[in-house]
């Protein structure tokens, strides 16, 4: 396809936008636009050839008809926060940035249920949920920068995934600005949908299906108590043994996390939370509840952990000590940049028993390689993190990366689970769908895909894969390439 920075439509189209949306929202030099090259997978760039940033639905119809008009590709961008490229420009074109749409429009807590913008920091909406006595459940680790409707397009998870579900067991109903320009409503306050589940179908469609512009999300009461445990184990195994102990009897926390002694020394040294830095695994374990039986649970977790050899079990007292906990975890992710100036983070899933062979891949990967990986991840759900260190400015380093990372994947589905979690597969994992999925599969997911975008000018050549793919750094000769 012919970029636009290659026709004639450039000037016209900008002059266009302008005259829509102001000077100030159209974002045409190079500085400015060079912001939007990547997400958080760095490891592939491009630069729009036009930036815009809407603030209502109606701009995004007009700024969706005029890239028809012209013939344009145009993709939609949340904060940025993605790790698997779900925002990268393929070709250039132009970039809808939806942050300024960031309005909270209702808050119905007898009804259970909140309508935001898709630009609403999922955070701000837990702040303004403060005191109600409910919460929005899902929590990704990036919940201080990333989006409600970032949250809709990878179907985001978090650490509470384990217990509450991923962001569409919470998503009510979305309006959505389908290819054409055309405005598509599913479901609504009451959750009800006729015909075909689509709210499901377009969670998780990463921006190839339309462009999210408002969503009615479920809000869910707040616990009535809750209990944070923090084991400390000396050996990864033992501590992967009792997170599969801890659900093979009957409990289900709301959280079971796990950081490895590399990010715990990261964490520590960043933000002194008192972790021991020695330890070879710290896994913190959240239930919550009616308070009845809540301290039956606690009492059952602790004495799993020390069966199988933590040799400290710690529980918050009181509700700063346990958030000190979480702020630990949740700042896991900030604390790498002490440890190398560039990182991958993969998100691979496999079954919690494989967690064990699966980790212990992960460090004969690391050893192969010459590379430093550390690993923080939903250990409850066997959703894994290896984070990759490297040095993005020396190619040989790049290289180890992205077959470092692929053997890692790999092995995630030779044990039988999935190459994504919860980052999607935007362009770095598209040379594994063939690999998960059987030709009929991709076939009729195409044909979905064909019925929402047509005209493949949203969101071109991303989540499914194509001849296109091969430009990209991960299928340079030698790396897998899609049958």
């Amino acid at each position: 396809m012919e970029t636009l920075s290659q026709t004639s439509s450039l000037p016209l189209l900008e002059a266009k936008f302008t005259e829509l949306l102001g000077k100030d929202r159209v974002l045409t030099s190079p500085s400015e636009r060079l912001v939007y090259e990547c997400d958080g997978f760095t490891l592939e760039k491009n630069i729009p050839d036009l930036v815009v940033l809407p603030e209502t639905t109606e701009e995004v119809v007009a700024i969706v008809k005029l890239c028809n008009e012209y013939q344009v590709p145009f993709l939609p961008r949340g904060a940025g926060t993605s790790l698997a490229g779900g925002c990268f420009p393929f070709d250039g074109g132009v970039m809808i940035v939806l942050t300024r749409m960031k309005k909270i429009i209702e808050l119905q807590v007898r009804d259970r249920y909140a309508v935001v913008q898709p630009g609403v920091i999922n955070s701000a909406l837990t702040r303004a949920l403060q005191g109600t006595g409910y919460h929005y459940a899902p929590d990704p680790s990036s919940q201080i920068a990333c989006t409600i409707g970032g949250n809709v397009a990878t179907n985001s998870g978090g650490p509470h995934t384990l217990k509450y579900g991923v962001t569409v067991n919470h998503i009510l109903g979305l309006e959505i600005v389908l290819h054409d320009g055309s405005i598509l409503e599913l479901g609504g306050p009451t959750g009800e949908q006729f015909g075909p589940d689509l709210i499901s179908v377009f969670v998780g469609s990463e921006g190839t299906f339309g462009i999210c512009t408002k969503v009615w999300v479920r809000l869910t009461p707040d616990p009535e108590a809750r209990k944070t445990v923090l084991a400390v184990f000396d050996d990864m195994d033992n501590a992967t043994e009792a997170i599969s102990e801890i659900i093979g009897q009957g409990i289900i926390p709301a959280a079971m996390e796990m950081m490895d002694q590399g990010i715990t020394q990261a964490v520590e040294e960043a933000f002194h939370f008192g972790f021991p830095t020695d330890a070879k695994a710290v896994v913190i374990i959240e239930i919550d509840g009616l308070q009845a039986g809540l301290q039956e649970q606690q009492d059952a977790i602790l004495k799993i952990c020390q069966d199988f050899g933590a040799r400290e079990v710690r529980h918050a007292q009181t509700e700063a000590e346990r958030l000190q906990i979480w702020q630990a975890r949740k700042k896991a992710f900030g604390a790498i940049g002490r440890l190398s100036s560039s990182f991958c983070t993969q998100d691979g899933v496999v079954p919690r028993t494989k967690l064990p062979e699966m980790l212990r891949q992960v460090a004969a990967v690391s050893e192969k390689y010459g590379l430093r990986i550390v690993n923080v991840f939903h250990a409850g759900d066997g959703n894994i993190h290896p984070i990759l260190l490297f040095d993005e400015r020396d190619e040989e380093q790049v290289r180890q990366v992205l077959e470092a990372s692929d053997e890692i994947l790999e092995t995630c589905l030779d044990l039988g689970g999935t190459v994504t979690g919860e980052h999607g597969i935007g362009i770095e994992k598209l040379s594994f769908m063939p690999r998960m999925f059987t030709e009929t599969d991709l076939a009729v997911m195409k044909n979905v895909k064909e019925v929402f975008n047509p005209s493949q000018l949203l969101s071109p050549k991303k989540k499914l894969p194509s001849e296109d793919i091969k430009e990209l750094k991960r299928l340079k000769p030698g790396r897998h390439a899609p049958h």
